[in-house]
C-alpha cells in the first residue's frame, strides 16, 4: 500500500510541476497579466479541469512560481555567503546577487514584488501562500545570519537594533534599486549614470550604514 501511495504522490508532484513549468514559461514570455488558466492548460497539454484540481485560480499559480523564485534567491544568497568571509562582505555579496537575480530572472523578480504587494495576514497552513512566505523567511534568515556574523567579527555595527527589521530594510533598498536598474536604465544613461555606477554607489552607502566606515564612491 505504501508503494502505491508513494507512486500516486510522485505522479501528483510531477503533474503539479508540469503545470507550474507551463505557467512560468508563459509568464517569462508574455508577462503575468497575459497568462490565463486556459493558456496554462494548453501549454501543459492538460485539460483545464485538471489544472483546477491542483490550483483553484491564477493567484495560486503565481504563489507557486513565487515559491520557486524565492528558492532560487535563497540558493544564490547561500552561495554568496559561503564564498565570502566577513559579515559585511557577505551582505555586499548578497546585495549584488539580488541585483543579478533580478536582471537574469525578471519574471521571478516581478513575482517577488507581487508577493510583497499582497495584503498582510496569517497564511493558512499548507497553502500556496504559506509556502511562498516560508521560503521568503528562509531568504531573510540567511541575511540575518550574515548580519550576526558581521557583528561578531566587528565588520558590522553592534547598534543596529532588531536584525530582522534590518534585513527587511535592506530588502526594500535593494529591491527598489534593482527595479530602477531594470526599468530605468535608459533614462539613467541619458542623465550620464550607468547601472554599474548606480550599483557601486548603493553598495558603498549600505556598507557605510552597516559598518560606519566612510564609503568609497569612486571604485
Amino acid at each position: 500500500m505504501s508503494y502505491i501511495a508513494d507512486r500516486r504522490q510522485e505522479e501528483k508532484d510531477r503533474r503539479r510541476a508540469e503545470i507550474v513549468d507551463a505557467a512560468e514559461q508563459l509568464y517569462r514570455e508574455l508577462g503575468w497579466e497575459a497568462v490565463t488558466m486556459d493558456s496554462v492548460a494548453k501549454k501543459a497539454r492538460l485539460s483545464r479541469a485538471l489544472v483546477y484540481v491542483y490550483f483553484k485560480d491564477k493567484s495560486e499559480l503565481l504563489l507557486a512560481i513565487t515559491e520557486r523564485a524565492m528558492a532560487v534567491l535563497y540558493s544564490r544568497f547561500e552561495d554568496a555567503s559561503a564564498r565570502t568571509r566577513g559579515g559585511i562582505d557577505q551582505i555586499e555579496a548578497m546585495g549584488r546577487a539580488y541585483m543579478a537575480f533580478g536582471m537574469e530572472f525578471p519574471h521571478y523578480f516581478d513575482a517577488c514584488a507581487r508577493l510583497e504587494q499582497r495584503a498582510t495576514g496569517t497564511p493558512e497552513d499548507g497553502s500556496h501562500e504559506a509556502a511562498a512566505f516560508q521560503m521568503g523567511m528562509k531568504v531573510h534568515d540567511v541575511v540575518v545570519a550574515s548580519l550576526e556574523a558581521g557583528q561578531r567579527d566587528g565588520s558590522i555595527r553592534a547598534d543596529l537594533g532588531d536584525l530582522q527589521v534590518t534585513s527587511r530594510v535592506l530588502w526594500g533598498f535593494t529591491h527598489g534599486l534593482t527595479q530602477i536598474a531594470i526599468t530605468k536604465a535608459r533614462p539613467l544613461a541619458e542623465a550620464g549614470i550607468s547601472v554599474p555606477q548606480l550599483t557601486q554607489q548603493a553598495i558603498a552607502l549600505i556598507r557605510y550604514t552597516l559598518a560606519g566606515t566612510r564609503p568609497s564612491l569612486t571604485d
